[in-house]
């Protein structure tokens, strides 16, 4: 059986795979730049990055071996919302969701050797209409901080 490869070091990725019964793969992170292209559609990015992000990973791997990896975005009003670099950043994000709906994208590649499949999922999600003093409460636990939107969507 060939080795998996979790190229990311995001704990709710790892947690994903071990909800479907995967719980022996090593975690490989690449360094990517996620740039991407202009034009390109929310889906098209996610798809991009995590390809990117996949032929990045399998310099770290044999040919053998399965790479897993991913992106996923929020985009509001299809502006792409990325991780708050800080405490002001993430209340802004959140007070933009608030009682809105918007979209989270992710991309998926799972790549062994030269051959490489991409697939992408995208879901609307509603925030309901939050006050500060909730905002602010959520963004006291530290949540936020790792995640594009300042939330997860998990």
């Amino acid at each position: 059986m060939s080795r998996i490869v979790l190229a990311s070091g995001s704990p709710r990725r790892q947690e994903l795979l071990n909800r479907i019964g995967i719980t022996d793969f090593d975690i490989r992170v690449p360094q990517t730049d996620e740039h991407y292209p202009a034009g390109l559609t929310p889906a098209q990015i996610v798809e991009y990055i995590s390809r990117e992000k996949a032929d990045a990973a399998a310099k770290l791997c044999t040919p053998e071996e399965i790479v897993i990896t991913a992106d996923t975005m929020v985009f509001l009003d299809d502006q792409r919302l990325g991780k708050p670099h800080d405490e002001a950043e993430a209340l802004s994000m959140l007070t933009a969701l608030s009682g809105r709906k918007h979209r989270v994208c992710t991309g998926v590649t799972v790549r062994q050797g030269e051959k490489a499949l991409t697939r992408t999922q995208s879901t609307d999600v509603y925030f309901r209409e939050a006050s500060r003093q909730e905002l602010l409460a959520y963004i006291r636990g530290g949540e936020p901080m790792d995640k594009a939107g300042a939330y997860g969507v998990q």
